[in-house]
């Protein structure tokens, strides 16, 4: 079930919010894991007993650990869960992968058949999230969850469930427990959070019904097109990697949203990538639960930047390998982690200070240059055309720099992308922000607050408005993907 779908805009989260607000507390963890449980099944019918399995086995592992601290057996707990997660990711995520190489490599004339297993939603996003609680649990860091509603609540919390971000136990352990505690919010904090829910909801459909899928059509019609040219190679990667961003960032934010509406704050997971000043920089800003994770859990084990120069560069090589990895069975995303692994590498060892001494639009330039192969790469699992694309980009072979059938596209979506451009950075909430400061300081308090209630009513009206031309595109098209759903 997608958020932007009539069948949850209108069904599911209606019927959802009025039994979570008519619930007593006590009610409302068990009736979360209920809902989000049919949301998963709705999905992925089938597959619902692997995410059934993982919440099962981190759970008695995380408590076993607990219970038997300073003896033997957590750390065979922990290896266990470890072990059962990841084989359970390679399983389903990768079997065809690795078959097909063996194939290629060693079986000749005698193939060995593809498991064709179907890939589970949101299993890569899931996993993480058990095999973090056991090995924070195991670490110390949170106390084991007794109860199993509790925990399965965290695991299958419909909002970020199929495509993240990716919540760590102890991003929302107090909350689960304190929604508990405390018995109902005040109506005043209740309102408040629910608005901002609801505010930043209306803002992630629109990232991506709106912009999202307008460009993927752009992106994919450039790149099916037998009328090539320099600038149309440029234009479908930059409609392509406008499009990941908003898809990708306009489901988290519609996550944080439905996670302020029932309750919960959940991490932030982009910070305006593109207007970063080095490929270090973007990958602060871009997909920060999974480069957290990573960090925290592989990157930072393995010794980090402690250690001699070969190790380091080791630990970089190792991280951002699975970091591709982890995107997709395929070589493309192998080759797209192994790129960024040489880019940090050399940021890091070799001209990093120069990049940080050169003028600002200098480094701006630098990044979305390097920035522009990767999104390539991304997008190419054929990878007999990435010399194609790369090759168009840069001018080489028999192409012309510009031809009418690309203009002819860049006329009907030259103003989509740069409301896209816009949006990718903070200008517009910095705008909102100096415009609400301005109106509260002007005139009297009385006309000031006067102001503010008119820009609050405009806000609202806006919010709305946004839902229904979402509808409305929503049952109009046919083209409505979640690009991170495959992964």
């Amino acid at each position: 079930m997608l958020f932007s779908s009539v069948s949850f805009l209108y069904y599911f989260l209606p019927i959802l919010l009025i039994g979570y607000l008519l619930l007593p507390t006590k009610w409302k963890n068990p009736l979360l894991l209920l809902f989000s449980m049919f949301f998963y099944f709705y999905g992925e019918n089938l597959y619902i007993s692997i995410l059934i399995i993982s919440s099962v086995v981190d759970y008695t592992h995380g408590i076993g650990i607990e219970k038997y601290r300073g003896t033997w057996i957590p750390k065979a707990l922990l290896a266990s869960s470890v072990i059962i997660n990841v084989g359970l990711l390679a399983t389903f995520k990768y079997s065809d992968f690795f078959v097909e190489n063996l194939n290629a490599l060693f079986m000749g004339d005698n193939p060995l058949a593809l498991p064709g297993l179907a890939l589970p939603l949101g299993i890569s996003f899931y996993t993480f999230q058990t095999m973090s609680y056991t090995i924070d649990v195991y670490r110390g860091e949170v106390k084991a969850q007794r109860n199993f509603i509790d925990f399965a609540t965290y695991v299958t919390m419909f909002p970020q469930l199929v495509a993240g971000p990716i919540v760590r136990y102890s991003d929302v352990a107090d909350q689960i427990e304190e929604r508990k505690r405390i018995g109902r919010l005040d109506k005043e904090t209740f309102f408040q959070q629910f608005g901002l829910g609801v505010e930043r909801f209306a803002i992630g459909i629109g990232k991506k019904v709106i912009i999202a899928n307008a460009l993927g059509e752009l992106a994919k019609t450039l790149y099916a097109s037998q009328e090539p040219s320099v600038v149309l190679y440029w234009v479908a990667m930059a409609a392509f990697s406008m499009q990941i961003y908003f898809d990708f960032a306009g489901y988290s934010d519609m996550a944080i949203g439905l996670g302020h509406m029932i309750g919960f704050k959940f991490p932030e997971n982009f910070d305006h990538p593109f207007i970063s000043q080095s490929i270090t920089e973007f990958w602060r800003r871009w997909h920060m639960s999974l480069g957290g994770w990573f960090r925290d859990y592989v990157y930072i084990p393995l010794g980090g930047s402690r250690g001699s120069l070969p190790k380091q560069i080791r630990n970089i090589f190792i991280v951002w390998f699975l970091t591709g990895f982890w995107h997709g069975a395929s070589w493309n995303f192998v080759l797209w982690g192994l790129y960024f692994g040489v880019l940090l590498t050399l940021e890091k060892m070799v001209w990093g200070k120069a990049v940080k001494k050169a003028p600002r639009a200098v480094r701006h330039i630098y990044t979305l240059f390097l920035l522009s192969f990767s999104f390539v790469i991304f997008d190419t699992v054929d990878l007999t055309l990435l010399p194609v694309r790369i090759g168009g980009m840069l001018g080489l072979g028999d192409i012309p720099a510009i031809n009418s059938f690309t203009l002819y596209y860049l006329r009907s979506y030259g103003l989509l992308l740069l409301i896209s451009v816009l949006v990718a950075t903070p200008l517009p909430a910095e705008l909102y922000r100096k415009l609400r400061a301005r109106l509260g300081g002007s005139g009297d308090g009385k006309a000031a607050g006067t102001w503010l209630e008119v820009l609050d009513g405009l806000e609202v009206l806006a919010m709305a408005a946004m839902l229904i031309v979402c509808t409305a595109y929503i049952v109009d098209s046919s083209f409505n993907p979640f690009l991170y759903f495959r992964f």
